[in-house]
C-alpha cells in the first residue's frame, strides 16, 4: 500500500488517525493505543512512512495489532502459552564443558534466578546438558500468575522478549524493571557470543543475530511505552 495521508495525528481516545481517518487493525478496529506514550511512538511510524508501507519498519504497530486482534480475544489462552517457557527456560541448563563457558553462564544466569527466586518465592531445578529437568509445579503456577497477570499490550510486548531469548525469566525481570535491555540480552546471547569466540562469527549468523536485537529493542520499546511514566 503506497502513501495516501498527509497528517497523522492521535485523537481523544488515542486513535491513530491519517487525514481525520482512524487507522485500522487488519480485524478492522480502530488502533487505540493505552498510553499517551505508545500512541505517540505508533503514529510516529506512520509519520516516518515514505511512498509504500512496509510492515517491517513499524513493529510497534505490529506489535499494537496483535495486541487487538489477537490477544486481546483470548489473553488466558495466549498468556498460558507463554507461561510454557518457564518449563524449559534458557537458565535452567548449563554447558558441561568447557570451565569457561560454565563460569560465564554461572556469572550471568545465576543472579536472574536469584532475582526470581526473591521476586516469585520460587525454587528452581538446574541441570548441565540438554535433558529436560523438570521444575517443581508451584514454581510453574507461580510464573503462570505472573504472565497471567499482564493485559493484552503487555503480553504483545512480552512475548518477542520470551521466544527471543528463549528465556521467561528474563522477560519477566525486563518488564518489572529488574534488568535494563542489553544486560538481559548479553545474558541471552552467552552461548552464541563463546562460540563466535572461539569459532568466528559467519555474514549469516551475523545478520540473523541483527534481525533478532531489531525485534527485540522493538519490544523493548513497546513495553517502556506502556508504563505510566514513559
Amino acid at each position: 500500500m503506497k502513501r495516501f495521508w498527509t497528517e497523522v495525528t492521535i485523537d481523544a481516545d488515542r486513535v491513530v488517525t491519517l487525514d481525520g481517518r482512524p487507522v485500522r487493525t487488519p480485524g478492522r478496529v480502530p488502533l487505540a493505543l493505552p498510553t499517551d506514550a505508545l500512541a505517540a511512538a505508533v503514529a510516529d511510524e506512520w509519520r516516518a512512512v515514505a511512498e509504500t508501507i512496509d510492515p517491517r519498519a513499524m513493529p510497534l504497530t505490529g506489535l499494537a495489532n496483535a495486541a487487538i486482534d489477537r490477544i486481546a480475544l483470548d489473553p488466558a489462552a495466549f498468556a498460558a502459552g507463554l507461561s510454557v517457557y518457564g518449563e524449559s527456560d534458557l537458565l535452567y541448563y548449563r554447558a558441561l564443558s568447557p570451565d569457561l563457558l560454565i563460569a560465564r553462564q554461572q556469572a550471568a544466569w545465576d543472579p536472574w534466578l536469584d532475582w526470581a527466586r526473591a521476586r516469585y518465592d520460587v525454587h528452581f531445578e538446574t541441570t548441565a546438558g540438554v535433558m529436560h529437568r523438570a521444575q517443581p509445579p508451584a514454581t510453574l503456577a507461580r510464573l503462570a500468575e505472573a504472565v497471567a497477570a499482564l493485559d493484552p499490550f503487555g503480553l504483545a510486548g512480552l512475548s518477542p522478549v520470551v521466544t527471543i531469548t528463549g528465556s521467561l525469566i528474563l522477560a519477566l525481570a525486563l518488564i518489572e524493571r529488574a534488568g535494563d535491555a542489553d544486560t538481559v540480552w548479553t545474558a541471552a546471547n552467552i552461548d552464541e557470543d563463546f562460540q563466535a569466540e572461539l569459532w568466528g562469527a559467519d555474514s549469516l549468523a551475523v545478520q540473523a543475530l541483527a534481525n533478532k536485537r531489531r525485534d527485540f529493542d522493538a519490544a523493548v520499546a513497546f513495553l517502556a511505552a506502556l508504563r505510566p511514566s514513559a
